[in-house]
């Protein structure tokens, strides 16, 4: 069951500190980094939910993320509707579609369940790539900001619109952590565990694997709504599979089902991609290095790793003193 140990507050302090710390410190391009920060680290907690908690390792997120996207630019150019609805219906409709993703993939599992989502998502990236509704390979401009002038907040400023990303990172970790903490999470939780056991005791599973995909389509389409006032363009590329894979790599890097790590994974593989690129062409090739040794230590991600070692440390006292005692 998912708990808030120490560890995990007080990393998530230090978390919030930093980020909004360097938010008012970095210049132009630090700022944008921390934006495409926030919008991998929205998306990796909407896949560590039903990834880590529920067993359910989905290869549609990426197409998620871009479905809010889109939905967002459409509905904000062409329905007319100002960023904050805008913002709204997209990810209701991400959501929505989620449900139905997760109700027609409930009854599988594993390597199944996998090619199932990717099935979708690869639908999605064809449909979007081929509509000239939603502007084919050549994509959509003009995806809007919110208008906060009326608390005298302007979000064409990297600056302020850093800090706006920091904050929706902070709301879709308290959904995730809410969901993980109700009776539906520990559902999840459960039919990760024994699904047979589960169902046995009168649970409807389809309908609870589905809720809980629907909430984690929900935040994909929220970092979809950001991705696309980042950069105020949107493509299909949003869409691909390939985006999915790199989100999938970062809540293993930073540590499955823990949902802390994720964030922490998120920072370093945008900091490690910058960073290497600036040097080679192949840095996929040396973040492949360093996930492949990851999962060959055995470790659970990096915090995963730190959480081991921090229990079993202090697991020694208690065990020095039981062995005094004896």
């Amino acid at each position: 069951m998912f708990a808030h140990t120490p560890l995990r507050v007080t990393t998530l302090a230090l978390l919030a500190a930093g980020s909004l710390a360097y938010a008012f410190a970095a210049r132009f391009y630090g700022l944008e980094i921390l934006a495409e920060i926030a919008i991998l680290a929205i998306l990796v907690i909407a896949l560590d939910l039903v990834a880590g908690f529920g067993g359910m390792v989905s290869l549609c997120h990426g197409a998620l993320l871009g479905v809010g996207a889109y939905a967002f630019t459409v509905a904000a150019n062409d329905a007319g509707l100002t960023a904050l609805p805008a913002m709204l219906l997209a990810v209701a409709l991400t959501s929505a579609l989620s449900f139905v993703i997760g109700a027609v993939c409930a009854r599988s599992t594993g390597i199944y369940f996998i090619m199932a989502t990717l099935a979708f998502g690869q639908m999605a990236y064809s449909f979007v790539f081929q509509s000239p509704l939603f502007g084919g390979d050549d994509g959509l401009s003009g995806a809007p900001r919110p208008d906060l002038s009326a608390l005298g907040i302007d979000l064409t400023d990297s600056r302020a619109f850093a800090v706006y990303a920091i904050l929706l990172v902070a709301i879709a970790y308290l959904v995730a952590a809410a969901t993980l903490r109700s009776g539906l999470g520990r559902s999840l939780v459960g039919l990760h565990h024994n699904e047979k056991r589960l169902r046995a005791l009168g649970l409807t599973v389809w309908r609870a694997k589905a809720t809980v995909f629907a909430i984690s389509g929900a935040l994909a389409g929220l970092a979809g709504c950001l991705a696309a006032q980042h950069t105020q363009f949107i493509s299909p590329g949003l869409l691909s599979w390939t985006v999915s894979g790199e989100a999938l790599v970062v809540v293993i890097l930073g540590g499955l089902g823990t949902l802390v790590g994720p964030l922490l994974g998120a920072i370093l593989f945008v900091v490690l991609k910058h960073e290497i690129s600036a040097i080679t062409p192949y840095w996929h090739a040396v973040v492949g290095l360093i996930l492949i040794a990851v999962v060959m230590s055995r470790a659970p991600g990096v915090f995963g790793f730190i959480e081991a070692r921090w229990a079993a440390r202090s697991a020694k006292p208690g065990i020095k003193e039981a062995k005094a005692d004896a």
